[in-house]
């Protein structure tokens, strides 16, 4: 039986750190492909009609848990989620965790059985992994990195460069869920409230659109939200974005959220959404698509690439216009 709280001798190579990768994690994550007695696992290389992708990705969300999710869900739906929009089938993923001393061991099985749980609903397993203990005062309970491996189709071409003017912009559900959801979690401001995080995968909502021959790029609005994907697009692409503020779906919660903190609902994070373009001729066809499915029933066409100044126009409410510029600040720290 393991310690209530981790202590700096959990990282030492010891027994104790023995017994934490094999009564937390080796117990909540395991899976045919995990053998936490050696340093590197074998994976089955893809069939010449595939392309293998890697993503690795960080997290250090606080509060750890919140409304409709923990870090260690959101390190799972984080790593699948990248390889989705890249349009890959997620298949195997590494963990790392960095855990600070005086962590509750309850709190810590708490997320890495979540964290398992989210793995075999995404259908990847968790090969390998790595512990870290650091110490007290020195991290923000624990901190997640990952590494994913999927594998795409060969003949699915998606990027930036592949966009055109006239093309349109899609967006799969209501937008800034995750980034209120965690800023309520820390009860700041007086504000309390129930709203759930939007984390989720989004595979099923990627995988429907790959058979379209218009589909040009797909991409998870996590960090800096619909603005910043659509000023990457703007920047990268060299072509303008036109959006509608009355077509992109927004939570009353959050709006009001958003209304007395001064926050703009755009740039806030999901977690579960998916933002795609499109060529105009196959646009109504997404948008089909996507409404057949639970995660994507509240899908928006909100706006096309229009313009040769690489600028993203906002048309707003009321009828006016506004830019959209690059994110400065980040308004909601550790939010992923």
């Amino acid at each position: 039986m393991i310690d209530k709280f981790i202590s700096l001798a959990h990282g030492n190579g010891g027994r104790l750190m023995r017994e934490l990768i094999d009564e937390v994690f080796a117990r909540h994550l395991d899976n045919p492909g995990l053998d936490t007695r050696v340093d590197a696992a074998r994976i089955d290389m893809p069939r010449d009609d595939v392309d293998l992708l890697v993503t690795t990705d960080g997290f250090t969300v606080q509060p750890l848990e919140y409304p409709g999710g923990n870090i260690g869900s959101l390190a799972i739906h984080g790593t699948v989620n990248d390889l989705a929009v890249a349009g890959a089938t997620p298949a195997v993923l590494t963990v790392n965790a960095f855990i600070e001393e005086g962590l509750a061991i309850e709190t810590l099985e708490r997320l890495v059985a979540t964290m398992g749980a989210t793995a075999r609903e995404a259908g990847v397993a968790i090969a390998a992994g790595d512990t870290k203990v650091v110490r007290r005062g020195e991290g923000g309970g624990v901190y997640f990195a990952t590494t994913g491996f999927g594998t795409r189709p060969a003949h699915v071409e998606l990027g930036i460069d592949r966009i055109e003017p006239g093309d349109v912009l899609l967006v799969s559900g209501p937008v800034g869920d995750h980034g209120i959801a965690v800023m309520l979690a820390r009860e700041q401001f007086g504000l309390h409230g129930s709203l759930a995080s939007d984390e989720a995968s989004v595979l099923p909502l990627t995988s429907t659109l790959l058979d379209l021959d218009g589909l040009r790029f797909m991409r998870d609005p996590t960090r800096g939200g619909v603005a910043t994907v659509a000023c990457e697009l703007a920047h990268v692409s060299g072509f303008g974005l036109r959006l509608i503020e009355t077509a992109i779906p927004v939570r009353d919660e959050v709006r009001s959220v958003c209304a007395m903190l001064g926050y703009d609902p755009y740039y806030l994070a999901c977690e579960g959404r998916v933002v795609a373009v499109v060529a105009p001729d196959d646009a109504e066809e997404a948008l089909a698509l996507w409404r057949k499915l639970p995660t994507g029933a509240s899908a928006q066409i909100i706006g096309t690439v229009a313009g040769t100044e690489p600028r993203v126009v906002l048309e707003t409410l009321i009828g006016g216009e506004r830019y959209l510029e690059e994110l400065e600040d980040d308004p909601l720290p550790r939010i992923c």
